[in-house]
């Protein structure tokens, strides 16, 4: 065996063997299981991060004979071939907890992160342009470089988009009717003569929505989707994820050569990896991803027009440049979408964090935490208004508005001392649950399973080859949802709802559990705190304060939707089968967890966006419409 490999003594290792072992040699593990019966063992090893890679689990080993003598390491990088991971240079974990007396035919252990474990160094992602500012901020030790939005820069816009003539929105959604009226509004503020031509399906019901908003066919701002693609020299493809899997070959055989194609989205690129294929090569492809719904982007940009700035952040990536031009577009289009900051990142990352953060806090881990908690407090004696009050709406309104504001810690420092315990028990208990289905769940969107699941699902959801269409159903008519209803009506005009202690416990644990796995798979800090906060709290809860998390899950994308349902049962599971059985069993509050908590440096990353955030929050009206087209008229 070479330098560098460690195995274990047979039987079982002592407890004192089995901390000094681990804590010397491994980054980070979230939980791992090591099981000895009749001489054979198993191990299991589950959810390990940073410097623990290729990850493998072993087939029963049949264990040696007593006399076999076990090779130490001289090294502080450390192979267990026996157990099947890989350990870098590693730093002393800071909390070990072993159950069971060390002897045992059985045994578990925990580890805990610290805020020291190493991660995996972001992406460089710097860029160039020559028409817009390019600054450079700190977040948590990193350099990151970002371009600030504002409507005093709406005049370089006509400059950004030199050569274009006509900007083709295709798809009427979630994004496009927001994108589009963004664009024009700006480029009419810049006094371009940029025309913005709306591209539908012929047939589609969304084209009286499209005149509705100003986009007309006698102005040539209205047509047919293929004849806009044809005539425009930037094409924001805004179509659903399916529908872009299903028609790429054709979108791209109408794209002019040299043109450039817009997405708001990854998920092509994700699927045509999936096939070994790529775009065609005389074409850019460039990519402006706001952090936050359609009805979000055009929400704020309208409530800022008095504000320089108003407006939801956006990721850009220039994933192919033609003749240059690619980094100046995406910037013009995010700048004029009212971006207050765009930062970089790449296709692939941008797919990866959005799909995984649809399923995580931003829609299907809310959805299993308020499932979980509501069925816990009534179950317990809370009346149901009270315990949708001390879920759904503490989520969406006060803790949000906290974080969007002043950030996590102000939610735990809010708290009366009695208050903090609460909060600290369920963060305890919920930390690892979360962990354990977010990094699964990262690792499926990956490996390209969660794309695959989308395609497939659109083509049951849609008539295909004469077969009838299979659409999803809806969620909101269950006892839970039914509570909402009720509480929203009696609902105070302004009121955003309790801070209850274990709620917010529970659901920060799942912010920075997700912020964890994030990082530790190289995403920037920018992406990581967009993605796992800012879309949260400033996007996507006000909407759902307004109309209830079922109301989101039933009228979002189909990527969303059918990622929320899918793993927020998963997630409803976890907490009530572990987080909420270690509470009750009375176990006791992971200190270590609770001081790296404290002390994560994304606290201070936060603060600086916070810095570039806009003096405006969102107002969702009572009457708040964003139901997609097609839903809508299926009602």
């Amino acid at each position: 065996m070479t330098e560098g490999m460690v195995s274990i003594d047979f039987p079982l290792p002592s407890k004192e063997r089995l901390l000094k072992l681990f804590s010397t040699n491994l980054d980070f593990v979230s939980l791992f299981i090591l099981k000895n019966k009749k001489q054979n063992m198993k191990m299991y090893l589950l959810n390990n991060y940073g410097g623990c890679s290729n990850f493998i689990i072993a087939p029963p080993l049949s264990c040696p004979p007593a006399s076999s003598k076990p090779l130490r390491s001289s090294s502080s990088k450390a192979t267990s071939l026996a157990f099947g991971f890989v350990s870098s240079t590693s730093k002393s974990l800071r909390s070990l907890s072993v159950s069971g007396n060390g002897t045992g035919s059985s045994l578990s252990a925990r580890m805990v992160a610290s805020s020291s474990a190493a991660v995996r160094e972001p992406v460089s992602l710097d860029f160039e342009t020559s028409v817009f500012k390019k600054e450079k901020v700190s977040l948590a030790g990193h350099d990151e470089y970002i371009v600030r939005g504002g409507r005093d820069l709406f005049k370089h816009l006509p400059d950004a988009f030199k050569g274009i003539k006509q900007i083709g929105v295709i798809g009427w959604g979630s994004q496009g009717p927001a994108q589009a009226q963004n664009l024009r509004d700006s480029l009419v503020e810049a006094k371009s003569d940029i025309v913005v031509k709306i591209g539908l399906r012929k047939g589609s019901k969304s084209f009286e929505e499209a005149r509705a908003v100003g986009f007309t066919e006698e102005s040539g701002t209205l047509g047919d989707i293929w004849e806009t693609i044809s005539g425009s020299d930037l094409v924001l493809l805004l179509i659903s994820d399916a529908a872009q899997a299903d028609n790429y070959e054709k979108i791209f055989s109408h794209m002019k050569p040299n043109s450039i194609l817009g997405l708001s989205h990854g998920f092509l690129l994700g699927h045509l990896q999936s096939m070994g294929l790529d775009f065609p090569k005389n074409i850019s492809v460039v990519a402006v991803c706001p952090k936050g719904m359609g009805p979000s982007v055009r929400r704020l940009y309208v409530q800022g027009k008095e504000i320089n700035g108003a407006g939801i952040n956006a990721s850009f990536a220039v994933h192919q440049d033609v003749d240059g031009r690619a980094a100046d577009v995406a910037l013009g289009w995010s700048v004029a979408l009212g971006s207050p900051f765009t930062f970089a990142t790449t296709l692939e990352q941008e797919y990866k964090s959005d799909i995984f953060g649809e399923r995580g806090i931003l829609l299907g881990a809310v959805h299993g935490i308020v499932e979980s908690l509501f069925r816990r407090y009534t179950e317990n004696g809370m009346s149901e208004d009270l315990a949708y009050k001390n879920t759904v709406e503490c989520i969406t309104g006060t803790i949000s508005r906290t974080i969007s504001t002043q950030g996590m810690l102000a939610v735990y420092n809010s708290l009366s001392e009695e208050g903090k315990k609460d909060f600290e028990t369920a963060y305890s208990a919920s930390f690892y649950p979360c962990m354990e289905i977010l990094y699964e769940c990262y690792e499926d969107v990956a490996a390209g399973s969660e794309i695959r699941s989308v395609v497939l699902a659109g083509r049951r959801f849609y008539d295909k080859e004469g077969l009838p269409a299979f659409p999803m159903g809806k969620i909101d008519q269950t006892r839970m949802w039914k509570v909402g209803e009720r509480v929203r009506k009696s609902r105070p005009a302004g009121d955003l709802g309790p801070l209850y202690p274990f709620t917010a416990g529970v659901y920060v644990a799942l912010m920075m559990a997700q912020i964890e796995i994030l990082r530790k798979k190289g995403h920037s800090y920018s992406e990581i705190i967009n993605e796992s906060v800012i879309e949260s709290v400033d996007s996507l809860n006000p909407f759902m304060h307004a109309r209830g998390v079922s109301f989101m899950v039933d009228n979002c994308s189909t990527t969303a939707r059918l990622g929320s349902r899918k793993w927020a049962p998963r997630f409803d599971y976890n907490l009530t089968q572990q987080a909420l059985v270690a509470v009750d069993n009375g176990a006791p509050i992971n200190k270590d967890l609770i001081s790296n908590f404290f002390a994560d440096p994304v606290h201070g990353a936060i603060e600086v966006c916070a810095q570039l955030r806009p003096t405006v929050d969102i107002s969702v009206p009572e009457d708040a419409d964003f139901v997609r087209p097609e839903l809508r008229q299926s009602n």
